[in-house]
């Protein structure tokens, strides 16, 4: 068993099941953020389960105790303000109080850095989520403004549609531009599961996609 204990928040999303499978076939010892534990059916004596909402800081300092890293796969709740930039505070303000550096997160497409050069189809997708979905959009640029200025070892993977399937492909990586179209969810929670020992894109932005 791993000595580490890794924090999880979004583990039970199209794609949060495979990522807890993915660490404990690891071996990791995890701790996961639900606000619904009982629609969680995986039974594991290397889980603990904190119930509550990324939203509540209570909630998320009682999942950041006793760990090493975090990883959040958070999603948007229907029908609901959007929550990036408020969970991330609070994720941000609890990692700093225990002393806890390293915080691997995902986002979409839209995220813009000083870094990009994105092709014609990924700016057109983000220009369509401003669109579409202003309110949320915005609020994971401010998300990624946030981690920018906070003192984490954060990486931000940005990502395009993810496919729920266990099934592996190629995959890359890049820092300014997305050259596929989709990733899929074992092929994701693999690299997540990677970078927590790992100082490659340490305070960066990767896409990463299935090629």
């Amino acid at each position: 068993m791993k000595t580490h204990k890794i924090a999880i928040i979004g583990g039970t999303g199209k794609s949060g099941n495979y990522l807890v499978q993915e660490l404990l076939k690891r071996e990791y010892s995890i701790k996961l953020l639900l606000r619904t534990p009982e629609n969680f059916t995986t039974e594991s004596p290397l889980i603990e389960i904190v119930q509550g909402d990324a939203r509540d800081f209570e909630a998320v300092d009682r999942l950041v105790k006793d760990c090493s890293a975090v990883i959040s796969k958070i999603g948007q709740p229907v029908g609901e303000e959007p929550i990036f930039r408020d969970a991330t505070k609070n994720i941000i303000q609890s990692m700093n109080f225990h002393g806890i550096k390293r915080y691997i997160t995902i986002t979409g497409l839209n995220v813009n850095t000083p870094f990009d050069h994105k092709n014609n189809k990924v700016k057109a997708a983000t220009d369509w989520m401003y669109q579409n979905y202003p309110k949320t959009t915005k609020n994971k640029q401010e998300e990624y403004e946030i981690l920018v200025n906070s003192n984490l070892d954060w990486t931000l993977v940005r990502l395009p549609l993810i496919i729920p399937t266990s099934e592996h492909f190629t995959t890359e990586t890049n820092l300014e531009d997305c050259l596929g179209e989709k990733i899929s969810a074992a092929d994701l929670s693999e690299f997540l599961v990677s970078q927590i020992d790992n100082e490659t894109y340490i305070r960066k932005s990767p896409f990463l996609y299935n090629v």
